[in-house]
């Protein structure tokens, strides 16, 4: 089997420490972030057994570790504390890169919807001078349809009252006069 990060199983071995906490909310808390830590690695219970069982194939000498661990740990707070400190500070470091990655995705998105709203209106501008135009024409037709009736009911008028002169042969009340 591949060998493992000293430093995870430390804190794996810390927070399965807190399941077993008298304290119902630190041992709920712990099981949490199993589950996440197993869920962000892929990694399954199967895989986690193998694991526990890669690391103290013999239970007697698990043991002996454990309390060597124990003695190891109690004789160094400090640099448990420092372990803990630098942790909390890559973390820190971590959100922050996340949040300014985050921000700059959102000023992205906000720029893009910019663009698309402007995309929008100048398109909707488009459509209604289309639909203007389209207007036009038949407004053209309409005023040359009523011009040519126009030039057409004069021009009618004007052959009625030809013809009706030419038929009608008044007598000249002219020459009466004299």
């Amino acid at each position: 089997m591949s060998t493992f990060d000293p430093k995870e199983l430390k804190i794996l071995s810390d927070i399965l420490a807190l399941v077993l906490e008298d304290q119902p909310g630190q041992s709920a808390t712990a099981l949490e972030a199993i589950k996440n830590r197993a869920r962000r690695n892929n990694m399954t219970g199967g895989a986690l057994k193998n694991l526990f069982q890669a690391i103290a194939p013999d239970p007697s000498q698990a043991r002996s570790a454990t309390r060597s661990s124990r003695t190891a740990r109690a004789s160094t707070p400090m640099d448990e504390h420092r372990a803990q400190l630098r942790q909390m500070a890559e973390s820190i470091n971590k959100l922050d890169r996340d949040l300014r990655t985050a921000r700059a995705q959102n000023e992205t998105l906000k720029s893009q919807l910019y663009l698309t709203q402007q995309a929008r209106a100048e398109t909707l501008a488009q459509l209604s001078q289309v639909q203007t135009d389209a207007r036009y024409p038949r407004l053209m037709i309409i005023f040359m349809a009523v011009g040519a009736g126009l030039l057409s009911g004069i021009a009618g008028t004007e052959v009625f009252h030809l013809f009706q002169h030419t038929v009608c042969n008044a007598a000249d009340n002219a020459r009466y006069l004299y």
